[in-house]
């Protein structure tokens, strides 16, 4: 696994973590929050959601120590409370079935509900298993290097995965 060496990577291996990971709500809220903290009413609306179902899920996800208190602001009538991702990225080392397919259909959610046309392409190869291994060196390396640009500009997601198929 390779990562820009200013990014902070958590290890998801503990039962909790991996249960915390097995909802789509829970996947995009970690989405959401991947550029800035932000606020449940923030988050509810940027998601489309209600703010006690994103206040519950954010519980779960601090529970399991994957959101954290990003501390709070005084504004009109009350103060708001700031959550953040305890890492910039989460690397599940032995990933599990609910978490994939939580992960499978936050994505569907988000492109759902992207505003630009996307793409979305599945592709069978008959590959060696020595070709495998350089075209996922390859879409790493994409993957890493792509520079993001300024604070402003849209968010894109980038999901990429390359698995052999079983009995093939």
């Amino acid at each position: 696994m390779s990562h820009r060496p200013d990014e902070t990577v958590q290890q998801i291996s503990a039962p909790l973590q991996h249960a915390a990971l097995a909802h789509p709500l829970r996947q995009r809220l970690l989405f959401a929050l991947s550029s800035r903290p932000s606020t449940i009413s923030r988050l509810a609306a940027q998601l489309g959601v209600n703010k006690g179902s994103v206040s519950h899920h954010l519980r779960v996800l601090g529970e399991a120590g994957l959101v954290q208190d990003a501390g709070t602001r005084r504004v009109r009538g009350g103060t708001e409370k700031y959550y953040r991702r305890t890492a910039d990225r989460f690397f599940v080392a032995e990933p599990q079935v609910e978490g994939t397919a939580a992960l499978f259909g936050a994505v569907a959610q988000e492109l759902d509900r992207s505003p630009v046309d996307h793409l979305l392409a599945l592709r069978h190869l008959r590959l060696s298993p020595a070709k495998a291994a350089r075209l996922v060196e390859a879409l790493a390396g994409l993957v890493d290097e792509t520079e993001e640009d300024a604070e402003g500009e849209p968010v894109y997601g980038l999901l990429v995965t390359l698995y052999q198929q079983a009995g093939a």
